[in-house]
């Protein structure tokens, strides 16, 4: 995909019959990257922006509530604080009363990165919608929303019918 232009061009034309799930994650991942070469000047990485985004919205949560709302598991999550608390964006304590929960609280610095790195994703953002009209991306905004309400309607319906996600680690193992 070396095919790319930020001044509108058309997609390769290999591209133009893909099925939309390969093509919603191709987009997904090219959002990753070009938020991540930005990230990546202020020394901060897309898993710890994800928890950061969480955080400023929401401080306070505890590592299980912040692995619900990033759609990760705890260990992810853990690994991300800690690494987070030793820069000094984020420090972790127990609330009075509950001694076996630690809390995230987003320090200072935490709190000050946020008018540093949200027009980085909203840099990222006008540069992947570029060319298109106002009314094609609220559309697209709303086709979005349909297909995440969609696939999560699906997700509870098979919980309900006693499927449930396999962990990733056991995917893939031969038998």
């Amino acid at each position: 995909m070396n095919d790319r232009s930020i001044d509108g061009a058309e997609p390769p034309a290999s591209l133009t019959r893909e099925r939309l799930a390969h093509l919603t994650r191709l987009a997904a991942r090219g959002y990753s990257r070009s938020l991540q070469i930005r990230l990546a000047e202020r020394d901060v990485s897309f898993g710890q922006w994800v928890f950061l985004r969480i955080l400023w919205d929401e401080d306070g949560l505890t590592q299980r509530q912040l692995s619900e709302k990033a759609g990760l598991t705890e260990p992810t999550t853990h690994t991300a604080l800690q690494k987070l608390e030793a820069r000094g964006y984020v420090t972790r304590r127990n609330l009075p009363g509950n001694r076996r929960r630690q809390h995230a609280f987003l320090t200072e610095a935490g709190r000050a990165l946020r008018e540093v790195l949200e027009p980085m994703a909203l840099e990222v953002n006008t540069v992947a919608l570029a060319g298109l009209p106002a009314e094609e991306i609220e559309m697209f905004r709303r086709c979005l929303l349909k297909v995440i309400a969609n696939l999560e309607q699906d997700e509870a319906s098979k919980g309900e019918a006693g499927f449930r996600m396999p962990p990733t680690r056991v995917l893939g193992q031969v038998d």
